[in-house]
């Protein structure tokens, strides 16, 4: 018989986890997947148009919230991707997740992608561990 780990799943209400089907996080043991995450607010607007260091902020903070409500935070973080919409902004989204992740250096890659929704320029997701 298969040993049996639970699953514990967050959503932050986004319309896009109902419509889509999917958890903003997932907890499997140790183990943490925080979805691809933009900038929508609860209301279901685009915090920081126009300004990925924003977005990039409001974005990682949006990660952080989700890690505590799986008993995690974001020093346990060990790898995040990000995805720019213009590879201009490479730098001020970088500066962010410099400033966020400085001391804790977790993997990362960024990569330029075409984005769901026009006035989204980041989106991020992280893996989380927890020793």
């Amino acid at each position: 018989m298969a040993h049996m780990t639970s699953r514990t799943c967050v959503s932050t209400g986004t319309t896009w986890e109902a419509l889509a089907g999917y958890a903003r996080a997932v907890r499997v043991g140790p183990h943490i997947w925080v979805s691809g995450t933009t900038a929508t607010d609860a209301h279901g607007n685009v915090a920081g148009a126009g300004d990925a260091a924003v977005q990039t902020r409001f974005i990682l903070d949006k990660i952080e919230g989700a890690l505590m409500q799986l008993g995690a935070s974001l020093d346990d973080v060990v790898r995040t991707r990000v995805y720019v919409r213009d590879l201009a902004d490479w730098d001020p989204v970088a500066r962010i997740h410099g400033e966020v992740f400085g001391s804790i250096r977790p993997a990362n890659t960024l990569v330029q992608a075409q984005l769901v929704g026009d006035d989204y320029l980041v989106e991020i997701e992280a893996e989380a561990y927890m020793a």
